[in-house]
């Protein structure tokens, strides 16, 4: 940003500053009540509908990791983010017609939760000489307008997941249901905990239990202290989302 910034623009860049060194005093906070380390929890910054030029204001802070929730948006800001020094994930519902457009843009998709997606993960990976890394999305909550795997049906899908070349599964992610109060949403985290805990016991050959992720920017510290160790915060780093 070289042109001289509004007064507006100055507020917000100094919001995000601010709300950036917050996020990671509790971050630090949380883990250290858990008895861990803050550099073993994965702090990813949720940007939709976020500018890149604000995305890499934060970037330059020391944000590492940045997370898009629809293939259209990731694509027009593509070419705008500092990829030289954030890692970029997708962490939205995908549609198996669009897989091709982001495979080998992004380093992780988040949220596979079929058989079929994988599939096509599997098939754009392989077209591009890559191996992609996915995370199996569980619909905690059991909630019928979210997109997930439930539970039960989990182990089914990761065993035909780990055979499929060009894909390789590093954890779980899941969003529990919006909650009234911190324990009750803290029961969904727990419960995410013990399945992470539970695969990875079997260490099953292609399946990778290095991330947790859970927690956004509501419960993120609830869902540290709960086992999680990678969060996906939005509005609590940028400001509440401009819908246009």
């Amino acid at each position: 940003m070289t042109e001289k910034l509004s007064t507006e623009q100055i507020k917000r860049l100094d919001d995000v500053r601010a709300n950036y060194y917050e996020i990671r005093r509790n971050i630090s906070d949380a883990a250290q009540k858990a008895c861990r380390k803050e550099d073993d929890i994965t702090f990813l910054a949720a940007t939709k509908t976020v500018e890149p030029e604000i995305i890499n204001y934060a970037v330059s802070l020391g944000l590492k990791k940045i997370g898009e929730n629809k293939v259209q948006e990731l694509l027009s800001k593509y070419d705008y983010y500092d990829l030289g020094h954030a890692d970029l994930q997708f962490i939205g519902h995908l549609q198996t017609n669009k897989v091709r457009q982001i495979v080998g843009k992004v380093s992780m998709i988040q949220s596979v939760d079929s058989i079929k997606l994988a599939k096509e993960i599997s098939r754009q990976s392989l077209m591009n000489g890559i191996s992609t890394d996915i995370l199996l999305e569980v619909n905690i909550g059991r909630e019928e307008n979210k997109s997930g795997v439930l539970s039960e049906n989990l182990d089914e899908l990761i065993d035909s997941v780990r055979l499929m070349d060009g894909v390789h599964i590093r954890g779980l992610m899941s969003v529990p249901p919006i909650c009234d109060t911190k324990q009750e949403v803290c029961k969904f985290f727990d419960d995410m905990y013990k399945i992470f805990i539970d695969i990875s016991s079997k260490k099953l050959d292609n399946v990778s239990m290095d991330f947790l992720s859970m927690g956004m920017s509501d419960d993120y510290s609830e869902a540290i202290l709960c086992g999680a160790n990678m969060i996906r915060v939005g509005s609590r780093l940028f400001g509440a989302r401009i819908y246009r």
